[in-house]
């Protein structure tokens, strides 16, 4: 039987206010266990929540982002239910009229782009932390997380596969850091996903029973859960067994997905609005206004540097993947870098050394300004790409400018035609076999012989000149 996948998602974004959706105590952190909080976040009797309008106001932007509505007005629930790290019993959310409804996010997947279509983004405080280290079988309560503003954004179950939802994850985190509203610090718990799958027969217009896996803070964990789900339920139905509604977790280790508990419906939770807090109500001109604000998209941003630079759609979106990074791009070709070959650099040898060392385009130790200064020098035929490529290297690692290595080393292109005419000279006669496979129509020789060309001229010879002066003289 041929199966089809299912999945939603549902992620907690950390607005980057610097105090908490209801209290006025400090959500950053790393500091030491409940010295964040207010009365508020430990429940303390008589104490009353109060709505901090900076949370409101990114959740207007994200609502703007997206193409969604913004509601004019929204309720405030409480959601019950019991847990050590939660003092009230009742976690302050939204559930029957959330700030924001719909919207959509565009993703893409080997080249096919698809629109990802979002149920709702609404508001709602963060739970404490359960701390199990060094209580020797006791656990400790954490509540300097207690109050921290969320805003759970809810995808319809759309996805059909592991890399559909690490695209929609990627495109969404894209998203909410280019706009401010999130510092997507993934390890700090900025930007957690729960991820609901399912599976169904190929064709069947109902959806299966679903697991929700729970708190997966890397795109790479967003995979593996997500296969490793999806086979364990295939694997469960064929083998006559039954999917049971729960909550699970993914042991990163052994690359399984485990259950925690059944799974609860909204009904369980006994939402109900919360008696201490009006309805949200939002005005035209406070979204006017936000409207106005807001930074260029990564979506406009795209569709410019198609226009303005003339490059493929796959590298303006891969350049647009995150702010820092298109900033870089357009300061490269600001100064001076031609656009295709800017837009190479980047994607290919800069993307490359940042990922090995496990850097962000921001902490590059090759600026923007250097390295168009190197791509310069490949435009003009000072140097190859392959000597180019020697000296990002040693740009890397001595923050000195191409044009200082390259003139310290002796770098420089050959050029003259007559010093490379001695060198094709002598390549023709030490390479007869190479000489007699291009005449007898094999292109590849031509390559063996400008290789040899670039061997004799210790790499600086200019390629194109070699091939040029080898064809004549085979001709």
């Amino acid at each position: 039987m041929k199966w089809e996948v299912v999945i939603g998602l549902e992620v907690h974004t950390q607005l980057t206010t610097q105090s908490k959706i209801f209290s006025p105590a400090s959500t950053a952190f790393g500091a030491a266990p409940n010295t964040h909080t207010a009365e508020v976040d430990i429940a303390l009797p008589g104490a009353l929540p109060v709505m901090n309008k900076a949370v409101v106001e990114k959740a207007i932007q994200f609502g703007l982002s997206i193409g969604a509505k913004v509601n004019r007005r929204s309720v405030f629930a409480r959601k019950n239910y019991f847990y050590p790290d939660l003092p009230k019993g009742y976690q302050i959310s939204q559930f029957e009229l959330p700030v924001v409804e719909g919207g959509a996010i565009t993703i893409n997947v080997d080249g096919v782009e698809k629109v990802i279509n979002l149920t709702r983004a609404h508001l709602e405080e963060d739970a404490g932390k359960s701390v199990h280290e060094d209580f020797h079988g006791q656990s400790g309560i954490d509540l300097n997380r207690a109050g921290t503003p969320l805003l759970e954004i809810v995808s319809e179950p759309e996805m059909r596969s592991a890399a559909e939802a690490v695209a929609y994850a990627k495109a969404l985190y894209s998203l909410v850091t280019w706009i401010g509203i999130c510092d997507g610090n993934m390890q700090e718990g900025s930007f957690r996903c729960d991820v609901n799958v399912s599976v169904r027969p190929e064709g069947q217009k109902e959806f299966g029973t679903r697991r929700e896996i729970k708190n997966l803070n890397s795109f790479k964990f967003i995979e593996q859960a997500v296969k490793a789900e999806v086979q364990w339920q295939i694997e469960t139905i064929e083998d006559g067994g039954k999917i049971q509604q729960a909550t699970v977790l993914f042991d990163p280790d052994t690359g399984e997905t485990r259950m925690m508990r059944t799974k609860e419906d909204a009904h369980d939770y006994r939402y109900f609005p919360d008696p201490d807090l009006p309805p949200l109500v939002i005005s035209e001109e406070w979204i006017s206004r936000v409207q106005n604000e807001l930074p260029e998209l990564p979506a406009a941003m795209r569709a410019r540097f198609e226009t303005q630079y003339g490059i493929p759609a796959y590298d303006a979106a891969t350049l647009t993947a995150s702010k820092d990074m298109a900033a870089f791009y357009e300061a490269t070709v600001a100064a001076g870098a031609d656009a295709k070959l800017a837009s190479n650099w980047i994607m290919g040898d800069i993307s490359a050394t940042l990922n090995r060392e496990e850097k962000d385009i921001a902490q590059s130790p090759v600026s923007a300004q250097a390295l168009a200064g190197l791509i310069k020098r490949v435009s003009d035929n000072t140097i190859n790409n392959k000597t180019a490529k020697d000296v990002l290297k040693k740009m890397w690692e001595s923050g000195d400018a191409a044009d200082t290595i390259i003139e310290r080393e002796g770098l420089k292109q050959e050029t003259d035609t007559g010093a490379l005419e001695a060198i094709v000279d002598e390549v023709i006669a030490n390479n007869a076999k190479s000489v007699e496979e291009y005449k007898a129509g094999k292109e590849k020789a031509l390559n063996a012989l400008v290789g040899q060309c670039m061997k004799a001229s210790k790499g600086k010879g200019n390629p194109g000149v070699l091939t040029e002066l080898l064809k004549q003289k085979l001709a």
